[in-house]
């Protein structure tokens, strides 16, 4: 880890159909080798699929819904004390809620077998929207490994 100065964050641009960011952040999420037009294809595929599923309410909305519902609130981070090692609970921040949420959700759609990429995505965010699913179940399993390490708490600085 480099101890000169922080990186800079550069602005995210929308994306050119939904005009937002977090559209344009599952692109990014998506994309595989530098290949953005592909990974809006998936995206966007995976967009009209969900609309076509629910036609009353907004993929955004979902999309939204789904990411809120993935992201986590703790996790493990592993602290060196003494020639132990723990697993410390540390709050996480929000850009990397935001970060690990969409890399879930992107990551167990591609691990869904036997079903197209832009399939699997609609399929895992309308899953994680209704509280349910692989998304969530790792969530789960990150906040259950912070409440059973709990007690090295004061280990975090």
């Amino acid at each position: 880890m480099s101890r000169r100065r922080q990186a800079v964050k550069r602005p995210l641009l929308e994306d050119s159909k939904y005009h937002s960011t977090l559209v344009s952040r599952l692109v990014n999420t998506v994309m595989c080798k530098g290949k953005k037009t592909t990974a809006q294809r998936i995206v966007y595929g995976a967009f009209d699929q969900i609309a076509a599923k629910n036609p009353a309410s907004n993929p955004l909305e979902i999309l939204q819904r789904a990411v809120d519902n993935a992201k986590p609130r703790l996790e493990v981070k592993p602290r060196r004390v003494g020639g132990a090692t723990y697993q410390v609970p540390v709050e996480v921040t929000t850009d990397r809620q935001l970060s690990l949420a969409m890399r879930w959700l992107v990551d167990l759609a591609d691990a869904r077998k036997g079903t197209a990429m832009k399939e699997a995505l609609a399929g895992e965010i309308l899953d994680a929207y209704q509280g349910q699913g692989n998304a969530i179940r790792k969530r789960d399993e990150v906040h259950k490994m912070a409440q059973a390490n709990k007690a090295f708490a004061h280990f975090r600085w």
